[in-house]
């Protein structure tokens, strides 16, 4: 059985003025790769293109803002100039929350159907954590409190953490006799910690194959089921998984009470987008997902092309 995981991390690479994390870049790799998803099953749906391109393009904007001023309640206790600057923390719940919101004001904008596109819009959502994820990964980042499962991830010294995560560094001379570095708490408590990037990727993985098999095996699917099972899952998953993140370690994320930011968002958006999933299903307040219904609701079927 393996001890514990542990690699090296990839460092930020410097040219000149200029910093380059694997982060941010596979955040954007992300973004690219969702887009690309949804507009593939926007193209096999007979969507137009041009109007998801429009959207994508304001919930990319829209998601860079969210993900930078989502996070300032958190440091108000730092001062405004702190909290308010460009280039300070993001928060992928921010992210998801501006793009939705800007990406759906534009679709009604454009004129088209919300709930058929937030659900195609679904798929990209999940697997642009997915490949997110993998950049906090690289860098590791957003670890969270120290545990003794196999599956923790120990520091070793020399190892060059995200900068959230300095103070859980060691060098050979401080390490302990298993040649980890020691957690800083009272006690000789080896660096071995809860891998929450690792925890977070796996969750949107299934998340993603649930959506699938939701769109391709329910034959009663109705519109507007994905993009909330969606929210209820993955904001529900960020509830449970950041109890791990809510530690007096250094680098751990604020809390606002007994929960961080991102728990009390996504205990909210989770357990209204489960109210909504429910409703939907009791209700029946949208049709079922068709060819047909697609085309009322501006899909181009394939024997109507030409």
């Amino acid at each position: 059985m393996l001890a514990s995981i542990s690699y090296p991390p990839i460092p930020i690479f410097e040219f000149g003025p200029l910093r380059l994390s694997l982060h941010g870049l596979m955040a954007g790799v992300g973004f690219v790769v969702g887009a690309t998803l949804m507009v593939r099953e926007a193209r096999r749906r007979g969507f137009d293109e041009e109007k998801i391109m429009s959207v994508l393009s304001w919930a990319l904007v829209a998601s860079l803002l969210g993900a930078r001023y989502f996070t300032v309640p958190a440091h108000l206790d730092e001062g405004w100039v702190e909290a308010l600057k460009p280039f300070g923390t993001f928060s992928i719940m921010g992210g998801f929350a501006g793009g939705i919101i800007v990406g759906g004001w534009r679709m009604r904008r454009l004129g088209i159907d919300v709930a058929a596109h937030m659900d195609m819009a679904s798929f990209g959502l999940a697997i642009g954590t997915v490949v997110g994820r993998i950049g906090d990964m690289f860098i590791v980042e957003h670890l969270g409190s120290t545990t003794s499962a196999f599956f923790g991830y120990a520091v070793k010294p020399g190892y060059d953490l995200a900068p959230q995560h300095n103070a859980l560094e060691c060098i050979t001379a401080t390490a302990g006799p298993d040649g980890l570095c020691r957690a800083p708490v009272a006690g000789d408590v080896p660096g071995i910690y809860h891998h929450v990037a690792m925890y977070d990727l796996i969750g949107a993985a299934l998340l993603l194959g649930l959506l699938y098999l939701l769109a391709r095996r329910w034959s009663t699917i109705r519109y507007g089921t994905l993009i909330f099972v969606w929210g209820a899952w993955y904001g529900l998953q960020r509830f449970a998984l950041d109890f791990l993140r809510n530690t007096d370690l250094p680098g751990a994320d604020a809390t606002a009470g007994p929960f961080t930011w991102n728990q009390w968002t996504g205990l909210a958006a989770g357990v209204v987008a489960l109210a909504v999933v429910l409703w939907i299903s009791w209700r029946k307040p949208t049709p079922v997902v068709s060819a047909e219904a697609d085309a009322a609701r501006g899909a181009v079927l394939p024997a109507a092309v030409g």
